[in-house]
C-alpha cells in the first residue's frame, strides 16, 4: 500500500520519488483532455447551459465538438509540456514527502503510518510541498490551456520570457494561496480515504479472493479522487480564476473576462455575478478527471513500486496491495 510500513519496506525514498514520476507521467497523457475542458469551463463567466446565447461552452460534448472544429485535436493537450512538468516534478515530490512523512511518523510518535488520519495529514503536508515546487509550472500550463487562437505564447520560452518581463517573477506564484488552501484538504482527503477504501476491501473481500490487487487500487483511488474533489472544487476555480490574471486580453474570444484583486475579492465576484452554481462549474469534467486521475496516480505508482521490489529482490511479493 501507499506510505510507509514496516514490514513491507522495500522502496526507497528515492525509488519512491521514481515510481512517483513515472506514474504522474502517463497519467498527465491520458487525462490532458480533461484537464482543458476543466479549465474552459472554470474560465468561462457565463452560465454553462444552452439557454444563454453569449456562453461559449455548454456542456462536455458541445465543448469537446466546438474545441475540435475550432482549434484541432491538438488543442486537447494544450499546455502538455508544461503539464508534463507538472505532473513528473509534483509525483515525485509528493510520493517521496508521503513515504518520509509516514516513515517519521512511524519512528517518532506513538502513532501507526498506516492509520487513515495520519494518511490525512502526512498526505496534506507531501502535497503543499509539492505544490510550491511546482506552482510556477502549474501557472505556465494554465495560460497554455486557456488562451484561444491567435496564441498569445507560441512556445514555453516565450512564455517564460513574457510573463517575466511584463508581469515579474511573482505571476508565476498567482494563485499560490487559493491553491494551497485547496490542495492540503484535497491530496489529504486523497490519501485518507483511498487508506480507507483499502482497508475496507481487504475487510469485504475474503483472503483467498484476493485476486486482481491492481484493479483494486484503480477504483480505490478513483473513488478517493470523487469524493475529495467534490468537498474542495470551490477553491479549484478560485485558484484558476486568479492564475489568469493580466491574461485577460487573450481569454477574450471566450466571452466575459473579469480581473480580480486578491482570493476572497475572487469569491465575492463569482458569488454575486455568478451565484453558488459559479463555483461549481466544470464540475462535471473535473470529477471525470478526478476519478481517471487519482485512480491512474495510485494504480500505476502501487505498479511501479511492485515492479521495483520485484528487480531487487525476484522471491519478494512487493509492497502490499500492489
Amino acid at each position: 500500500m501507499v506510505g510507509y510500513d514496516p514490514e513491507a519496506k522495500c522502496v526507497s525514498t528515492v525509488e519512491a520519488a521514481a515510481a512517483g514520476s513515472a506514474s504522474g507521467l502517463v497519467t498527465r497523457v491520458l487525462v490532458s483532455p480533461l484537464d482543458v475542458l476543466k479549465i474552459r469551463f472554470q474560465l468561462q463567466i457565463e452560465q454553462l447551459s444552452s439557454r444563454n446565447p453569449t456562453a461559449k461552452y455548454h456542456s462536455i460534448l458541445q465543448a469537446v465538438q466546438r474545441i475540435f472544429r475550432e482549434e484541432g485535436l491538438g488543442a486537447f493537450w494544450k499546455g502538455h509540456v508544461p503539464a508534463q512538468f507538472l505532473s513528473v516534478g509534483y509525483g515525485a515530490v509528493q510520493f517521496m514527502a508521503f513515504e518520509s512523512l509516514t516513515e517519521l511518523v512511524h519512528n517518532v510518535t506513538p502513532y501507526s503510518a498506516r492509520g487513515s488520519f495520519v494518511h490525512l495529514v502526512c498526505g496534506g503536508l507531501a502535497a503543499c510541498t509539492a505544490t510550491v515546487a511546482v506552482q510556477p509550472v502549474d501557472t505556465l500550463r494554465t495560460r497554455f490551456a486557456a488562451q484561444g487562437e491567435p496564441k498569445i505564447y507560441p512556445n514555453l520560452r516565450h512564455a517564460v520570457v513574457k510573463m517575466y518581463q511584463t508581469e515579474g517573477p511573482l505571476t508565476f506564484y498567482r494563485g499560490l494561496t487559493p491553491t494551497l488552501v485547496a490542495i492540503f484538504p484535497y491530496a489529504g482527503l486523497q490519501f485518507f480515504f483511498y487508506n480507507i477504501l483499502q482497508q475496507f476491501s481487504e475487510w469485504v473481500i475474503p483472503a483467498e479472493a484476493k485476486k486482481g490487487g491492481n484493479i483494486k487500487n484503480l477504483v480505490c483511488g478513483s473513488c478517493a479522487g470523487i469524493i475529495s474533489k467534490t468537498l474542495t472544487y470551490p477553491l479549484d476555480v478560485v485558484k484558476k480564476r486568479l492564475q489568469v490574471g493580466g491574461f485577460e486580453h487573450a481569454r477574450a474570444a471566450f466571452g466575459q473576462v473579469r480581473t480580480y484583486r486578491g482570493f476572497l475579492d475572487c469569491m465575492r465576484q463569482i458569488r454575486r455575478e455568478e451565484g453558488p452554481g459559479g463555483f461549481f462549474k466544470g464540475l462535471s469534467p473535473s470529477l471525470l478527471k478526478a476519478a481517471c486521475s487519482t485512480g491512474l496516480v495510485f494504480f500505476w505508482y502501487e505498479l511501479f513500486c511492485s515492479l521495483l521490489c520485484a528487480l531487487k529482490s525476484p522471491d519478494s511479493t512487493g509492497r502490499k496491495g500492489g
